[in-house]
């Protein structure tokens, strides 16, 4: 969903500074994000960071796509983003360690 309101970027810097602040706290973070995506929405989010976990383990697309009852299109959008090397995705994935 595209909005037109030019305030979005400064919203999304507000979302961002509340995430820093939950920091830790994981029963404030579920409860969080139960409060602030739809079931849906939650439910994707978590879809593609297994999509990720997987794709950088070397399991191919189809495979991913099939465990995890995906399309192959959202699969290769994970694979787009994850090929960046300076995105949040391969900083998440080395501060876990993966």
């Amino acid at each position: 969903m595209k909005h037109k309101n030019k305030k979005i970027p400064e919203y999304k810097q507000e979302l961002v500074k509340i995430f820093s602040k939950i920091h830790g706290d994981k029963d404030l973070m579920k409860e969080f994000l139960m409060d602030i995506l739809t079931p849906a929405e939650f439910e994707t989010m978590a879809l593609r960071w297994q999509i990720v976990k997987k794709l950088e383990k070397g399991e191919t697309h189809r495979s991913v796509a099939w465990d995890l009852g995906l399309g192959i299109s959202t699969v290769t959008r994970g694979n787009r983003e994850l090929r960046n090397k300076n995105g949040g995705f391969h900083m998440m994935l080395k501060r876990l360690g993966k």
